[in-house]
């Protein structure tokens, strides 16, 4: 008899475990009872689709061309800070701005098989559906910042120009030293620890660990105010419109959690064995990042701008992670990347 109840028990709780670890499917935009398609969407290769948001002066007119990335939590609708360059600097200069949704955000279908890679390849679509030309420039902000370094990798001559802008980054990358790199985790809210270990050794426990009721989970995802430096509780209000509900309306594991696992899991190439995609200056690249930062280490990227010296680093003394929203801030980030090669 308590053979049985051990089995029936063991059974019951197996049932349980599995059903809290495996993600309810994604409520796919056009699907039934999912949400509705309201954005200009492109099919990619692979049968996915992507949404997308023009912005600035026409595709016909544009001197300058650029395809914007997202960050966490975030959409199409955000793109970071850049709306707060005037509109006449935006027209003098010519600039065409491009956002998208990343796979499993806003209006954009999932890809269970992302990767950095992947990523490059749908901004290379992206980028070919609407005849962008040879060659655009990218920009990204937070783990947007950190999709660039795919595109560094992957698709270096379809580039005029990158900037990188508060990326985030992998304590995980190989070239980052022990010490350095344990001394910068250990900064974060021990549940951002906890939350980054299980993205980056036990992927498979992702969903159940920011789901789950017992420990907190993400800071970062709740928007605790200790993620923040002073400087960026002074712009949350700025910042508000850039994470919505909408960001995450097919569900939190294809967007949140699957950028978790591809941000801090088993990376293909280390970006810091990156070569220098302009060696004949024909285009720049520009990595930004606040010195009050407490989402992303600042050491980190000291030492990732001391690894690569064809990047130009611009540290901002007494910036938290939300500098980009600070006024003329985000009009000296693209005149440095537009202008700095003339």
């Amino acid at each position: 008899m308590f053979r049985e109840i051990a089995v029936v028990l063991l059974i019951g709780f197996l049932a349980w475990a599995y059903q809290a670890a495996y993600p309810p499917p994604p409520k796919l935009c056009g699907s039934l009872g999912g949400p509705p398609i309201t954005a200009p969407r492109i099919k990619l290769r692979d049968g996915r689709h992507l949404a997308y948001k023009e912005h600035g002066v026409s595709r016909e007119t544009a001197k300058y061309k650029i395809i914007f990335v997202h960050g966490f939590s975030s959409s199409k609708d955000a793109i970071g800070g850049l709306t707060k360059v005037p509109l006449e600097v935006r027209e003098e200069l010519g600039v065409y701005f491009v956002s998208f949704d990343r796979p499993g955000y806003g209006e954009s279908d999932p890809d269970s098989k992302r990767t950095p890679k992947s990523l490059a390849s749908d901004i290379e679509e992206l980028a070919d559906h609407l005849r962008l030309g040879s060659n655009f420039y990218v920009i990204g902000f937070s783990m947007g910042g950190q999709v660039v370094w795919g595109c560094l990798k992957y698709i270096p001559h379809r580039l005029s120009g990158a900037t990188l802008i508060a990326p985030v980054v992998n304590y995980w990358w190989p070239s980052f030293p022990a010490n350095l790199s344990r001394e910068a985790y250990y900064l974060q809210l021990q549940q951002d620890q906890w939350t980054l270990r299980v993205a980056h050794y036990t992927p498979w426990l992702t969903y159940w660990w920011n789901t789950q009721k017992w420990f907190p989970a993400s800071a970062v995802a709740a928007r605790r105010p200790e993620v923040f430096s002073r400087q960026d509780l002074e712009l949350l209000s700025t910042v508000a419109g850039s994470q919505t509900p909408k960001a995450t309306q097919q569900g939190e594991f294809e967007s949140l959690h699957r950028d978790l696992m591809v941000g801090f899991g088993k990376w293909e190439f280390d970006p810091m064995d990156i070569e220098n995609p302009f060696p004949n200056n024909e285009g720049s690249v520009h990595l930004w990042h606040g010195d009050e930062d407490r989402m992303v280490p600042i050491t980190l990227q000291r030492y990732v701008a001391q690894k690569l010296p064809w990047i130009h680093y611009h540290e901002l003394p007494g910036a938290g992670h939300l500098f980009p929203y600070v006024p003329r801030v985000s009009e000296a980030i693209l005149k440095a990347l537009l202008l700095s090669e003339k």
